[in-house]
């Protein structure tokens, strides 16, 4: 083609449009991709400050899935920090109930509702984790936010214990104890015996002399013993004295612990009930040997749950069993008459809360076992004797004391559960100022990437306005430019018409 020579005028026109179709190129590249600098040879200066400014929007833009995914972590440890506080004041509730009950089997029952609201608390603590993260279960789960790119800003969260609350450097709540039952029996068995007091024709009345009787004279010892020829040990004597009345032996063998003495004036029998073996001698002034027997009354065990109380001196017609705890509450209680059996003695043993009782018919034994200390009392002076021997406090059923036992007890847990609430409130303001501190940082580093992606725009974003009108008018200029080619052509053609 460089045999081909053309005028001046047409290589200036085709020049012209040449660069014009240039410019429109680069137009049309930046109203396609919005940008005035697409590459180092548009502008290197624009172009590497706009790359670093982007760089840095894009770290700023990881980290700010960061902190929002802590924020996530601190809002879960927030509403696990809610749901144990409820628990503890639930805790509490039941503490402050127990204080208002004197019954320690109704305080039993509340500290094993107490311990089940502290497994709760545990499991709820060991719940309340994000992505593997808990800030209140304890060592490994501290956490760490980064502010910047190259971390030289950051916020350290430490976390907390709380899913063991026992700890000492947690919430501090102990366990407490639940109890647990014990047991006791006492035997319930009975002898009666009988003599009619005469002068030898007439039946003696409870104010006659007891020398009187012809089985008695002044000077004579009687004795109450346990066993039988005189061998047994002496449990009480009355020397016959010239004024002793029939009411006096009455009195002198009622006292004896065990034994209970009537005296029927309408026919002079004087009948003794006894827990023991029980032997009523008396021996003559000359001090015979072998003292006679007045009485001799051979105890028995029960046999049946239909045998009658007062058929043993441990009972009487009028008497009150009462059934008390170890705090002196009283759980049960029974009136006994003259057709009160074993039967309605068991019966109102498992009545009473927390208590059971068995009767054994081979051994005449009631087993009782309670869940809290019991003790069984009479106002007869005769229950639960033994040996002529008086049961002081009765028959006494030894069991664990739970942790609310007593009043000291239950402040001691109200003491602690106070203090687990003003630790668990301040741990609630610790991660809420944490939380804003995220937040906070979260918010700044939204508008840091915006500024920052706002100055590399105006490095490297082309004006679409400017871009257009400058596309229009090089369209305009091409169109010129080609009709000026045209001009420059038929120049040419007009000399060819001359031949």
């Amino acid at each position: 083609m460089g045999d081909i020579t053309l005028t001046s005028a047409v290589r200036s026109s085709l020049s012209a449009m040449k660069s014009t179709v240039d410019m429109m190129g680069q137009v049309q590249n930046r109203l396609a991709t919005g940008k005035k600098v697409n590459s180092a040879l548009d502008n290197p200066n624009s172009f590497f400050t706009a790359d670093g400014l982007q760089s840095r929007a894009n770290d700023l833009g990881g980290l700010m899935d960061d902190m929002g995914q802590s924020v996530q972590t601190l809002k879960a440890a927030d509403q696990g920090l809610k749901g144990i506080t409820k628990l503890v004041e639930s805790a509490k509730a039941k503490a402050n109930q127990a204080l208002q009950s004197q019954s320690q089997y109704e305080r039993q029952k509340f500290a094993g509702e107490y311990n089940d609201l502290l497994g709760q608390i545990e499991d709820l603590a060991k719940d309340s984790s994000y992505k593997g993260k808990n800030l209140l279960g304890g060592a490994g789960n501290d956490l760490t936010v980064n502010f910047n790119e190259d971390n030289t800003s950051k916020l350290s969260v430490s976390a907390v214990d709380f899913t063991d609350t026992t700890a000492s450097a947690g919430l501090n709540l102990q366990d407490l104890a639940a109890g647990a039952e014990g047991a006791a029996s006492f035997q319930l068995e009975g002898g009666t015996d009988s003599v009619v007091l005469t002068d030898g024709s007439d039946t003696l009345k409870s104010e006659a002399l007891l020398s009187d009787s012809n089985a008695v004279a002044v000077g004579d010892t009687l004795t109450i013993e346990d066993t039988a020829a005189g061998a047994g040990a002496t449990q009480a004597t009355l020397v016959v004295a010239a004024d002793t009345t029939v009411q006096d032996l009455v009195d002198f063998a009622d006292a004896v612990a065990g034994v209970e003495a009537s005296f029927d004036e309408s026919d002079g029998t004087l009948t003794i009930k006894s827990n023991d073996d029980t032997f009523l001698r008396t021996d003559d002034a000359g001090g015979t040997p072998t003292p006679a027997d007045l009485i001799s009354s051979t105890a028995a065990a029960f046999s049946a749950t239909s045998d009658v109380l007062a058929d043993s001196a441990s009972f009487a017609s009028g008497d009150t069993l009462s059934f008390t705890d170890g705090n002196g509450y009283e759980v049960g209680s029974l009136e006994i008459d003259d057709s009160t059996t074993v039967a309605d003695l068991v019966t109102a043993l498992n009545d009473s809360s927390g208590v059971s009782a068995t009767f054994n018919t081979g051994t005449g034994k009631v087993t009782v076992e309670s869940q809290v200390d019991l003790a069984i009392t009479s106002d007869n002076g005769d229950f639960n004797s033994a040996a002529f021997t008086a049961d002081s406090d009765g028959v006494n059923v030894a069991a664990t004391d739970s942790g609310f036992a007593s009043d000291g007890d239950i402040n001691d847990s109200l003491s602690r559960l106070n203090s687990a609430l003003s630790t668990l409130r301040s741990q609630a303001s610790t991660f809420g100022t944490n939380l804003s501190v995220v937040e906070n940082r979260q918010n700044f580093t939204k508008a840091m990437v915006n500024t920052l992606e706002e100055g590399a725009g105006k490095l490297t974003l082309a004006d679409t306005n400017e871009e257009g009108a400058n596309l229009l008018a090089l369209q305009t200029r091409q169109a010129l430019a080609s009709t000026a080619l045209a001009f420059s052509a038929q120049a040419d053609q007009n000399v060819l018409r001359l031949f």
